[in-house]
C-alpha cells in the first residue's frame, strides 16, 4: 500500500465560545437578556452589578464592541445560528428572513399549503378563484357569472376552471370557494366518513334548509320520514361544523412588551436610547480581578475570562442594537411623523450597510426586539417596508391608503376594489385589483357589499 500525502488550502470560520456567546447575546429580548444577566450574576462571582448611581465607564467596550462586530459578519446563515433560512441570491429580500406570525388573509395561508402538493398551473387557477372569495371563504359573485369570468380570464384552459373550484370546495379547506352555506357544509359533510347519519344530514342541507335553520325538529322528521331521534342527531352533526369554510389562524396569548429601545423627538432631531430599566448592568469586580493578578488558578482564571466574555459580548449586542435603531429611526423619520403612509422602502442590506455590518447581523439584533416611539410601541422590524414592484413606495403604505379610502367612503355606496385601484392609479399609485382585494384583507375588512350591508347598523348606532 502506498500512501500518499497532499497539501491544500481551505478557508472556514472557527466558531470559538467568546463567538457563539456573542451571537447568543445578540438575539436575546429585553426580557431574556435580564434573565441571562442575573444568572450569570448568582454563577460568577467575578461580576457584580453596578450601582444604578454611579456612571459607567463604557468608552472600552464600545470601542471594542465597533472593532469586534464585524466578526459576525465572517459566519455563515446556518439555521441554529441565524435563527433563519439559509442566504438567498442577490435578489433575494433579507427582511423576509425574520420570524413574522401566520398571515391574517385565510387565501394567502391556503395557498401556502396548497403550494406543497399543486402543480403550479392549477395553483394559478385557484389564486383566482381565491381572489373572488370573501374573507370567510365565500365566493362574491354569482357562481355561472364567476365561471364565465374564469373561461375569458384562461381560454386555454376553460375547462380546468370548474374542475379547480371542485378541488378547492373538497379540498385541504373543505367548503373553500363555495357559492352558499348549503353547499360549504355539503362538502364538510362530505368530508366525514360515510354513515346513515351523514347520508340523512346531507338529505336535510339538500332540499330542507329552511328547517333546519328554524330548529324544527318534528317538521324535518316528517319531510324526511326518518325519526325524530335520528333527525336530532343529524342536526348536532350539522351544528359540528364550520359556518365559514376560511380557518382564523391561531392567535398567541398577549404578552406583556418590554421594549429594548426608546425613541423621542428632541431638539429638532430625533433620538434614540437603550431601555435599561429593569436590566442590571454587570461588569468584573475589581477587587476579584486585582487578586487574581499574577495567578493562574485555572478554576478562577477559567470564571474571570467568562466575565469577561460576557461583558464584551453585551457591550457588542448593545453597540449593534444601538447603531440599528439610529439609522431605522432616520430613514423613517417620515412613518413617525405623519404615519403609515409616510413609511419608505427600507430592507436589511441597505441598514447593514449604513451600518458596516452583514444584513444576516441586522436580521438577528432586530428579530423579536420593540422600539417605543411616540406613534406607540413598536416591532422594529415594523420599520421595515419591502418597495412596491415597479413603483417608489411601500408596500406597507399602500396598505394605509386603501385603509385611508375605506374608511372616508360614503356609507351609501362603499368603494369596490377596482375603484379603489382607479383611485390610487390617480395619486400616481398603479396597483391591479388582487393587490387592493389583498391588503383590504390584511386589513381584515369585508368586501364592498359586506360593507354595504353593516351600514345601516353602523348609522342607526
Amino acid at each position: 500500500m502506498k500512501g500518499n500525502m497532499r497539501a491544500g488550502m481551505a478557508q472556514g470560520v472557527n466558531l470559538t465560545p467568546q463567538l457563539l456567546q456573542s451571537i447568543r447575546l445578540l438575539q436575546l429580548t429585553a426580557p431574556q437578556l435580564e434573565q441571562e444577566l442575573r444568572q450569570a450574576l448568582d454563577l460568577n462571582p467575578m461580576l457584580e452589578q453596578e450601582d444604578p448611581a454611579e456612571e459607567a465607564d463604557g468608552a472600552d467596550d464600545a470601542q471594542a464592541a465597533t472593532l469586534e462586530a464585524a466578526s459576525w459578519d465572517e459566519l455563515p446563515e446556518p439555521a441554529f445560528l441565524s435563527g433563519g433560512g439559509l442566504h438567498g441570491g442577490d435578489g433575494d429580500d433579507a427582511t423576509l428572513r425574520i420570524a413574522d406570525p401566520a398571515s391574517s388573509d385565510p387565501r394567502v395561508r391556503l395557498l401556502q399549503q396548497l403550494a406543497l402538493h399543486w402543480d403550479p398551473r392549477d395553483l394559478e387557477l385557484a389564486a383566482w378563484w381565491l381572489d373572488h372569495c370573501d374573507d370567510r371563504g365565500y365566493l362574491e359573485q354569482p357562481l355561472a357569472d364567476l365561471l364565465a369570468q374564469g373561461a375569458d380570464a384562461f381560454p386555454l384552459r376553460a375547462g380546468d376552471v370548474a374542475v379547480v373550484r371542485q378541488r378547492l370546495l373538497h379540498g385541504d379547506w373543505p367548503g373553500m370557494a363555495a357559492a352558499d352555506a348549503g353547499e360549504c357544509l355539503q362538502a364538510q359533510l362530505s368530508a366525514l366518513p360515510e354513515s346513515p347519519l351523514r347520508t340523512l344530514a346531507a338529505r336535510m342541507l339538500d332540499a330542507h334548509l329552511d328547517l333546519l335553520c328554524v330548529h324544527d325538529d318534528r317538521a324535518l322528521a316528517a319531510a324526511l320520514h326518518a325519526d325524530e331521534a335520528q333527525v336530532r342527531a343529524a342536526v348536532a352533526l350539522v351544528l359540528t361544523l364550520r359556518a365559514h369554510p376560511a380557518e382564523t389562524p391561531i392567535q398567541a396569548d398577549d404578552a406583556h412588551i418590554v421594549p429594548d429601545v426608546v425613541a423621542w423627538h428632541g431638539g429638532g432631531a430625533w433620538r434614540v436610547a437603550l431601555n435599561q430599566r429593569g436590566t442590571p448592568r454587570v461588569r468584573i469586580a475589581a477587587h476579584c480581578e486585582r487578586a487574581l493578578s499574577g495567578n493562574d488558578h485555572p478554576v478562577l482564571r477559567g470564571l474571570l475570562d467568562e466575565a469577561r466574555w460576557l461583558v464584551r459580548g453585551l457591550a457588542m449586542r448593545n453597540d449593534t442594537l444601538l447603531r440599528t435603531a439610529q439609522v431605522l429611526v432616520e430613514r423613517q423619520r417620515a412613518f413617525l411623523e405623519q404615519g403609515d403612509e409616510a413609511i419608505a422602502p427600507l430592507t436589511l442590506r441597505e441598514v447593514a450597510d449604513a451600518i458596516g455590518v452583514h444584513e444576516s447581523t441586522v436580521s438577528r439584533i432586530v428579530s423579536g426586539k420593540y422600539i417605543q416611539t411616540p406613534r406607540g410601541t413598536l416591532e422594529l422590524k415594523r420599520l421595515f417596508a419591502v418597495r412596491l414592484e415597479g413603483a417608489e413606495i411601500a408596500g406597507s403604505a399602500v396598505r394605509a391608503m386603501v385603509k385611508r379610502l375605506i374608511e372616508t367612503e360614503p356609507a351609501a355606496a362603499p368603494l369596490a376594489d377596482d375603484v379603489i385601484a382607479g383611485l390610487l392609479a390617480r395619486q400616481g399609485v398603479r396597483v391591479a385589483r388582487r393587490t387592493v382585494a389583498k391588503y383590504r384583507d390584511q386589513l381584515s375588512i369585508g368586501p364592498a357589499r359586506a360593507r354595504q350591508r353593516q351600514a345601516p347598523r353602523a348609522m342607526a348606532c
